[in-house]
């Protein structure tokens, strides 16, 4: 299935392209930014779905749907504008458009309403016998990424590259449709590490207030990688929850190790959060590969997982623009290189095996060394994860770590 996004906004358009990419296994995405450049692009090769903004900046959207409709009746067409007038709506649906959405919209309203309109035309495509897995997760590789969650993970990473510049209110604004973000917020606020007045936060600006943007936002992020409930089939929601727990538990544990160094805990538990985005998508591939006919045993999930997890981790870093420091980061989570190796990775690393089950507790006492910090694994270990966050020793001095390997070997970008 094909579709073409025209708009000459490329931050929406971007965004448009990770939502309708995510619509259908088959979808494969173009985007022209112009009249002449989405005309010429639907004569050389027409699309089963257009998205079209009304404003271009050499013709109208709507002289596009005109053209397009004069020599296909059927073809889906989708306007996404910022005219949300009646006289305008009227307009466009003399075309006979199959859907109207203004701006400003929630992804999660788009994504509901898109996958609606495809209903229509999606059936004929699902009734072709699926390909192998094999093939499927390698052309996922060429496609946009999107996780199934309903929250965005490309837009809450995007606010959190200018969460300095984002206030509460603005947070709140945004946020205030979603519910199961909302009501995530409020419950972590009211938790007695946020508690400082003794009084429950009972608003959403509130929450944020409470907790800080950075918190804030890192907490949209969680939701964004909690997927399980999406999945179709238990043995991929077994996995997703597990993925996603450990993914937690290292963002909690670099957090604390990052306070304990006296450092800023925000971007290692953002580091943490993402450390597992590889195996997500893959489960997610997996999921369409079953909803389409498919059959896996649990050995072809796990095989799966151990093959395609880092192609498909280090596809959404650049995907998802994220900066080389954070790339690095997760990417310690898994293996800690023998070049380069600064405190930084050694807390994620460190973080990485306090949240296992079954690190060796040499290696957990040998990195902590190296961060100076000896007997702190000991004293966290009797305390609170409150406890611990209040407390913020900065050990002077403490020596950069070096020359450590450990761990499966997962690529930094």
């Amino acid at each position: 299935m094909d579709a073409l996004i025209i708009d000459d906004d490329d931050l929406m358009a971007d965004l448009l392209e990770t939502v309708v990419a995510g619509l259908h296994p088959d979808m494969q995405v173009a985007k022209a930014s112009g009249f002449q450049e989405a005309m010429a692009a639907w004569k050389r090769k027409p699309a089963d779905l257009l998205i079209v903004d009304w404003n271009l900046p050499d013709g109208s959207g709507l002289e596009i749907i005109r053209q397009v409709r004069a020599i296909n009746k059927t073809v889906t067409i989708v306007m996404i504008t910022g005219r949300a007038d009646r006289d305008s709506i009227l307009k466009a649906a003399h075309y006979h458009i199959s859907g109207y959405i203004s701006k400003p919209f929630k992804v999660d309203m788009l994504h509901d309403r898109l996958l609606a309109v495809l209903d229509k035309v999606a059936p004929e495509a699902e009734a072709a016998p699926p390909p192998s897995l094999e093939s499927l997760l390698a052309e996922g590789l060429d496609t946009v990424i999107q996780l199934p969650a309903k929250t965005d993970a490309a837009s809450v990473l995007e606010l959190i590259t200018r969460a300095e510049s984002l206030s509460a209110a603005q947070l709140a604004e945004r946020w205030q449709t979603d519910a199961a973000l909302c009501s995530r917020l409020l419950d972590v606020a009211n938790r007695a590490s946020f508690r400082k007045t003794g009084k429950p936060v009972s608003t959403v600006r509130d929450a944020i207030s409470t907790m800080g943007v950075p918190m804030a936002l890192n907490q949209a992020l969680g939701l964004a990688m909690d997927v399980g409930a999406t999945l179709s089939d238990d043995l991929l929601k077994t996995p997703a929850i597990q993925y996603q727990q450990q993914a937690e538990s290292v963002a909690r544990e670099a957090q604390r190790v990052a306070l304990a160094m006296g450092k800023r805990s925000t971007e290692f538990f953002t580091a943490g959060l993402l450390s597992r985005v590889g195996e997500l998508a893959v489960l997610k591939v997996m999921d369409h590969f079953l909803r389409r006919g498919g059959e896996l045993t649990e050995d072809e999930v796990q095989d799966a997982l151990r093959d395609w997890a880092q192609p498909y981790g280090n596809r959404l870093k650049v995907q998802w623009l994220m900066p080389l420091e954070l790339r690095q980061l997760i990417g310690a989570v898994h293996f800690l290189t023998r070049e380069n190796v600064t405190q930084e990775r050694v807390i994620m690393r460190v973080a990485a095996l306090l949240a296992s089950d079954d690190a060796p507790e040499a290696e957990i006492g040998r990195l902590l060394r190296h961060l100076g910090l000896e007997n702190w694994n000991k004293k966290a270990a009797g305390s609170t994860p409150d406890e611990v966050e209040s407390d913020q020793p900065a050990p002077d001095g403490a020596a950069p770590a070096g020359q450590e390997q450990d761990g499966e070997k997962r690529s930094d970008d």
